[in-house]
């Protein structure tokens, strides 16, 4: 027989067999084992602990998306295309390190962990999350021990599997995508900012189409309650869909139509619609969208007295700022915890107590125009790269007064490049918008201006078409949300 011959022979009768054997090694972990071989994993990032620190939270929400959409269609049948997806990740500090190397931490609390899945197989998938995020893939092992028993253990009547190599011949002749070769180009092959635009802007622009009725609803409610409660503004703590605001800003409505006089001492307020009700630091109202009228009726009732803590910390911020040489104490909502104004007003009432019984000679007004942060914890004294400082609130004063009339010219020269990145990142957003008649340009809150204003300048040398009447947020992959905003890293590749 021609060696021709033969391999028309092996395509006929293998030709389904070759694909469900691919099947079953993509299968090799399914599902449910991937979800148990990860649980160190989701321990370590997942949203639900993450509930002070928004930004990290919806970081990790939009990536563990991501990540479980990869996972899913690995369990398809007849995969033939899986791009390469890259995942940014917070993590939570856990107790064993890998190699006892404890890599960055964040000043958050957390390190942030970017890596990009090219895998075309589920045990494969989870080993490099684990691995990309230092945690431990001793477990792995018995899992794949118990995974691969059927290998081992033959028993009559039952099938037998074991993995096939095909020579490169038999790809050629019957047409069938070769995942070795697939696998390769697959790491070679890198998102560009151009190829992944012209793959999702029909998506996006669906989305973007089906949103416009709720956006115009959302605009008109949003308007209505601010004007009827005389609020200062309405804000969301998440980048919840814009249906689901509409549903909470219908859900105030409602219940300012049976009960108005509960919403009496609202006026002048921010509201925020977040995942807790109270008030913040900034003095703010938060709704908990997982609350009943019932609670967001007494919250405003309560409101006087929320209004007279706070009005007691601006005092004793004042005091604070006397004490250290006319330093301002502030609470900056994007970059810090989540704060209950009670929570709040008990941390400065601490560190207003340890500088009071213990005077710290500062010059009076020699720390004016300098900025300082609390945090209640046992952390050392730091330097913000924003030019403020962050203070731990059981500090010691003298280790205080020492690290800030050091640090002190240097967070002026910070503050001064920080106003100046800043307006020039102002000016670079204002110009694309307009030189690319985009409908939004905006950022997320965990990139920086020095990101930024490179990100911006980039796009304005790209001039790439497909932007043109979309909504772009800059951030640190690439995502379709499910109103049509398209996602970029800002770093992307050209």
């Amino acid at each position: 027989m021609s060696v021709t011959c033969f391999l028309r022979h092996v395509a006929r009768v293998t030709s389904n067999s070759h694909i469900a054997v691919q099947v079953f090694q993509n299968r090799l972990l399914s599902g449910a084992d991937a979800v148990n071989a990860l649980r160190p994993f989701y321990f370590a990032v997942h949203p639900d602990f993450f509930g002070q620190h928004p930004r990290e939270r919806e970081v990790n929400e939009n990536s563990l998306k991501r990540l479980n959409g990869y996972i899913e269609n690995l369990q398809k049948p007849n995969l033939q295309h899986l791009k390469p997806t890259q995942l940014t990740f917070y993590v939570r500090e856990t107790v064993n390190e890998k190699h006892g190397v404890k890599p960055e931490v964040l000043p958050s609390g957390f390190r942030a962990v970017s890596f990009t899945l090219q895998s075309r197989d589920i045990r494969s998938t989870v080993l490099d999350v684990l691995t990309s995020c230092s945690l431990p893939t001793e477990h792995m092992q018995a899992l794949s021990a118990s995974v691969d028993s059927p290998k081992q253990t033959h028993v009559a009547g039952e099938p037998f599997y074991r993995p096939i190599r095909w020579d490169k011949t038999y790809y050629s002749f019957t047409g069938f995508r070769d995942p070795e070769e697939d696998l390769e180009k697959a790491k070679r092959v890198e998102n560009t900012l151009s190829s992944w635009l012209s793959s999702n802007e029909a998506s996006a622009t669906k989305k973007q189409k089906d949103s416009l009725p709720h956006r115009a609803e959302l605009k008109r409610l949003k308007k209505m309650l601010c004007h009827k409660l005389r609020l200062a503004d309405i804000r969301w703590q998440r980048s919840w869909g814009i249906a689901h605001r509409c549903s909470q800003l219908h859900s105030l409505s409602r219940l300012h139509q049976q009960n108005p006089e509960s919403l009496l001492n609202v006026e002048g307020h921010t509201i925020i619609f977040t995942d807790q009700s109270g008030m913040n630091a900034a003095g703010h109202v938060m709704l908990g969208t997982t609350d009943v009228h019932h609670q967001w009726a007494k919250l405003f009732e309560r409101l006087p007295s929320y209004s007279s803590l706070l009005a007691q910390s601006e005092l004793l911020k004042d005091r604070i700022s006397q004490l250290l040489g006319g330093i301002q104490v502030i609470h900056i909502e994007r970059l810090q915890p989540l704060l209950t104004i009670e929570e709040y007003f008990n941390t400065l009432s601490a560190f207003q107590k340890r500088l009071s019984s213990c005077w710290v000679p500062f010059h009076p007004r020699s720390l004016q125009g300098l900025q300082m942060t609390l945090e209640n914890d046992r952390s050392s004294p730091r330097l913000h790269e924003l030019g403020h400082f962050i203070i731990p609130s059981a500090c010691e004063p003298t280790t205080l007064q020492w690290f800030i009339q050091t640090k002190a010219p240097e967070a002026r020269r910070r503050m001064k490049r920080r106003d100046e990145l800043e307006a020039e990142e102002n000016d670079l957003v204002l110009y694309c918008l307009e030189s690319l008649s985009l409908k939004r340009l905006y950022k997320e809150p965990s990139v920086s201006s020095k990101q930024m204003i490179p990100c911006c300048r980039r796009l304005m040398e790209e001039r790439c078409p497909y932007v043109q009447g979309m909504r772009l947020c800059v951030s640190h992959f690439y995502s379709v949300l499910q109103d049509g905003d398209l996602c970029i890293p800002w770093d992307w590749k050209s």
